[in-house]
């Protein structure tokens, strides 16, 4: 940074350390689904030669996921919270079988395949496990 008269001073970054959190995002099952869904979001922007339909319901599968964990974790009873890790662990097996109809018509490769299928494994035991968490 120059001053008035020419010289140089030092410009101070303030860095905001994040402390205030809302649940959702302390919880390592959100962590996992919100990588999932970038690796998804990334898959989908450069895969050539995808059904726009599919492409939507996929978005829209995956991220409902992550939607659904938040707006669940926010709500009071444990019926409610169940009720919406129902939902988002409905939207993995949505997720799993349109990835799985992309690998069958070849328009995403093996490696992708098992990336995306592997996160999906692991955030619905991890849903699941929530799920079982809360008492009936």
């Amino acid at each position: 940074m120059f001053g008035c008269d020419g010289s140089v001073g030092v410009v101070e970054t303030l860095v905001v350390k994040k402390t205030d959190m809302f649940d959702f995002e302390k919880l390592d099952v959100y962590q996992v689904v919100k990588d999932q869904n970038l690796k998804v979001l990334s898959t989908l922007k450069t895969t050539k030669d995808m059904d726009p339909y599919l492409m939507d319901q996929w978005k829209r599968a995956s991220l409902s996921i992550l939607l659904n964990l938040a707006e669940g974790t926010g709500r009071m009873t444990d019926q409610d919270k169940k009720h919406y890790l129902t939902i988002a662990r409905s939207s993995v097996y949505e997720s799993v079988a349109i990835l799985d109809l992309l690998k069958s018509m070849k328009v995403i490769d093996d490696t992708t395949y098992t990336e995306l299928y592997e996160g999906y494994e692991k955030s619905s035991k991890m849903l699941l496990g929530m799920y079982r968490s809360y008492t009936k």
